[in-house]
């Protein structure tokens, strides 16, 4: 399923397209059900009734307070986090309390006030570390308390500084544990607890993965949509993104790619098989291009591919057969061989940096959607969702995977797109902070 890198001018490959720029998003609280018809004269009838009604209303408050009681006994203290270290990005989820009372702010420690201060009433910490404020979720109800989430990411090199800034912090005074998932809660365990005094509480990336996934696209009601897909993708007149509902999922082929790719066969939310992966991902796609550039960050290569043209890179089917191989249907435009062309040292000459970028992006994305069909097919799945933080800003890789899937399965498979891309590891593991104690 090789394809060429299609040049459309305006595609919008860099930042501004990807966030969203409509206002945050409404969430629906998950403690919230609706009150029926039948609900409503019941409790008007109560309302007017005798004795035996006014010991039904008492019954029903106490019960309430009882409930209420329980699930402020047993959730956990401020303040909430989820993380995913993975090879390139520490993703952080933080909940923000909402509704804190006057008795609370006076019994908070300063070190909980001055955490969520630092946290709030920043986008960038230091030179390498973002809020996502496109993505926060404003009004969300977690555990009885209502809320808002925020997302925020920095280089997992940088890990050693954001460690130090706990310490200073003394977040260990307010926590024992933190919730991680991701291969560096392993590697970097003992750093955790030597330099911030705190114990990891590690959780399985994939599990975590699922659960934030299906998590996030419950909560979001109104507002951009989570799930979206590509309508035309390679025609920049038509283009568009359309929301897609995930309301019944399964099955589903799960398409993380971070540092390197997994893919995920999903039956339900209890019931998924890693299928297979490849190591051929963002990490490599941000590595090939520090070496071919000389760029330093992933925005940087995104904006060089974004210039640049790789079928002077690549050779072309074309490029052989003088047009189509018609007995096996492939186009004359489709990759051939990726980077073939640089065996010539006239044309090694001839290309630019942005055009080596650009052929890195698309022999790394068609590798993906090459073996993402193989996987489709075989596990007889045919809704796609990809996700992670190799799409992050990255209009271009997900136009090219949504009519390379769309091309070359004439329409049986469609590549689907989530919002939080890279976050989902980390939402799933503040799921189970419930549960760290």
């Amino acid at each position: 399923m090789e394809l060429n890198g299609y040049h459309c001018d305006g595609e919008g490959c860099g930042e501004a397209e990807d966030e969203d720029t409509t206002g945050p998003m409404q969430i629906r609280s998950v403690a919230e059900a609706p009150c029926s018809f039948a609900a409503a004269a019941s409790m008007e009838k109560a309302a007017a009734g005798g004795p035996a009604h006014r010991e039904r209303r008492i019954s029903n408050s106490t019960s309430a307070r009882q409930r209420t009681d329980s699930l402020r006994k047993n959730r956990p203290p401020f303040p909430w986090f989820g993380m995913d270290i993975g090879g390139t990005l520490v993703k952080l989820v933080y909940f923000e309390p909402k509704d804190i009372t006057t008795e609370e702010e006076q019994e908070e420690v300063e070190s909980l006030k001055s955490i969520r201060r630092y946290l709030t009433s920043h986008t960038a910490y230091g030179k390498t570390g973002i809020r996502d404020v496109h993505l926060e979720l404003p009004d969300l109800t977690l555990w009885g308390r209502r809320g808002c989430m925020h997302f925020i990411r920095f280089p997992t090199q940088e890990l050693p500084a954001f460690l130090q800034m706990g310490r200073e912090k003394h977040f260990s005074s307010l926590h024992t544990t933190l919730c991680a998932t991701g291969g560096g809660a392993y590697k970097f365990e003992a750093d955790f607890r030597t330099m911030a005094n705190l114990q990891l509480l590690k959780l399985d990336e994939l599990d975590c993965l699922i659960k934030g996934v299906l998590y996030i696209d419950s909560v979001v009601s109104v507002g951009p949509p989570e799930c979206y897909y590509y309508e035309n993708p390679t025609d920049p007149e038509r283009c568009q993104q359309k929301a897609y509902n995930l309301e019944n999922p399964y099955p589903l082929l799960l398409v993380n790619i971070g540092s390197g790719v997994s893919i995920l066969a999903v039956y339900s939310k209890d019931n998924y098989k890693r299928v297979t992966g490849t190591s051929l991902g963002g990490g490599t796609f941000l590595g090939m291009c520090c070496l071919l550039t000389g760029c330093s960050t992933f925005e940087e290569a995104l904006e060089m591919a974004s210039k640049g043209e790789s079928t002077r890179v690549d050779k072309l089917v074309r490029d052989i057969y003088g047009g189509d191989y018609e007995r096996f249907g492939l186009p004359g435009w489709a990759v051939a061989s990726s980077f073939g062309n640089m065996m010539c040292k006239e044309k090694r000459d001839s290309v630019s940096k942005e055009d080596l970028a650009r052929a890195t992006l698309v022999t790394i994305t068609n590798n993906i959607g090459s073996i993402t069909r193989m996987c489709a097919l075989n596990e007889n799945i045919e809704r796609v969702v990809f996700v992670g933080n190799f799409l992050r800003v990255n209009t271009l890789s997900m136009k090219l995977l949504a009519y390379a899937l769309d091309y070359w399965s004439k329409g049986q498979l469609k590549a689907l797109f989530l919002r939080h891309e890279g976050y989902f590891g980390a939402v799933g593991a503040l799921l189970e902070l419930s549960n760290s104690s």
